[in-house]
């Protein structure tokens, strides 16, 4: 089953913070692993984030949700600061 990516409006920032390398990386784990096996691919999250899943590329971390037939990609970012920023987003 190939899953439409959907990605929250904030993501466009994230994307621009990262250098041209690691976004290439990113696309290409975003095009290859979440369109077509989430849930091979990602890892659930646990407690407050329960429902969303996270996709490790490198240092990075793509946090999304999978809805039916869709991806909404909630964040691109480094580990250090995605799971502060994730809780904001979710509750925008």
């Amino acid at each position: 089953m190939i899953y439409s990516l959907k990605y929250h409006p904030r993501v466009r920032d994230d994307v621009k913070k990262l250098n041209i390398k690691i976004k290439n990386r990113v696309a290409k784990a975003i095009e290859q692993r979440l369109s077509t096996q989430p849930e091979r691919y990602g890892k659930p999250l646990r407690k407050s984030l329960k429902g969303y899943w996270k996709l490790r590329v490198g240092d990075i971390r793509v946090v999304f949700k999978i809805k039916t037939s869709e991806i909404l990609i909630l964040a691109i970012l480094n580990k250090k600061d995605v799971y502060e920023q994730i809780n904001k987003r979710i509750e925008e």
